[in-house]
């Protein structure tokens, strides 16, 4: 989420001027991301901005304060196509009871939610509201068509995971796709136009290394934030992988193989300088163990774990056991 939009717009409705709200801005309303729905896309967009108030810009403000703190947390908005439906809502027999309240209006809303259930906006949300406000948590949309006569999008303000796919694989190609639909920011690199390009990777960035080598690799910014998967296709260049891995101090590092294998690149990558203690942060085989074998199948199984991995570090000890104890298990 771009500071400078959520500024302007909180300036603009301060003066007391109509703000503009772009798909650019707000990917979540793009006919792409929107395909299929015909709740969403930018004539819903459009609606909400054309509904903003300057009793709309505390939630815009309170949004950039949870940007310049890294907090996590989401701007969220409640889309409207019935308002008779809308605030005329009754609960189910499956589902929590709410009251005899539906939302609080038939209107649309602009509202800010972060992690610790904090939630802003400019009009009183009825207990339904509250609780759909609060699943945009578990977002982008948990539970959004629950409830006939509206529905519920979210922006997340704060940055995606940045997962670094070393290799152009089968495998990789499939993480890609994978990872991207699960809110990473996927890199792929590899050397070879005629694996990585856009047809394979096309929701990814791409790097492509000259010299049909990894050699320029060594060129290629790592962050202590990231999730490298070494997936090199036939493993040629894995150990280079692994030391760039290493060397940028990667949050997490996977990397795909049998033993047999793993044990020569072990030898590789030690004698490229790596510590023992450096080479056991690499798991290996990279991802969770449920007898995956196809490229699919792999891609299930090493997302699963960038997702776990994503989990763990967000989250406490302490709200991860609250969240599997509401789960029942």
């Amino acid at each position: 989420m771009d500071r400078a939009t959520l500024e302007r717009i909180a300036d603009d409705l301060e003066a007391g001027r109509a703000p503009t709200l772009a798909t650019a801005d707000f990917p979540v309303f793009s006919a792409e991301a929107s395909a299929g729905n015909p709740h969403g896309g930018p004539k819903a967009l459009d609606a909400i901005a054309a509904s903003l108030t300057a009793a709309d810009a505390p939630t815009f403000r309170r949004a950039l304060r949870a940007l310049d703190e890294g907090d996590l947390a989401w701007l969220g908005f409640k889309v409207v196509y019935d308002p008779a439906a809308a605030v005329g809502n009754v609960d189910n027999e499956v589902t929590k009871k709410y009251g005899e309240q539906g939302s609080a209006d038939g209107e649309p809303l602009v509202f800010f939610c972060n992690d610790a259930k904090e939630i802003v906006a400019s009009r009183e949300p009825s207990a339904r509201d509250v609780f759909q406000m609060k699943d945009v948590t578990r977002g982008p949309s948990m539970h959004n068509e629950q409830f006939d006569g509206l529905t519920w999008v979210s922006m997340p303000l704060f940055d995606q995971v940045r997962v670094v796919l070393l290799g152009a694989s089968d495998a990789a190609a499939e993480v890609a796709a994978l990872a991207d639909h699960v809110g990473f920011h996927v890199v792929a690199v590899d050397y070879d136009p005629a694996y990585l390009n856009e047809e394979r990777f096309p929701a990814a960035e791409r790097v492509l290394l000259h010299g049909g080598n990894f050699d320029e690799l060594a060129n290629l910014s790592g962050d202590a934030g990231d999730y490298v998967c070494v997936l090199t296709r036939g493993h040629m260049f894995d150990p280079e992988g692994c030391v760039w891995a290493v060397q940028a101090g990667a949050r997490y590092i996977g990397m795909m193989g049998c033993a047999g294998k793993n044990s020569t690149v072990h030898d590789l990558v030690i004698g490229a300088g790596v510590t023992e203690e450096d080479w056991g942060r690499i798991k290996r085989p990279i991802g969770l163990k449920f007898g995956a074998k196809t490229p699919a199948e792999l891609a299930i199984a090493i997302v699963a774990e960038l997702v776990d991995v994503r989990y763990r570090d967000r989250y406490s000890q302490e709200a991860r056991d609250r969240h599997e104890a509401s789960l029942g298990r």
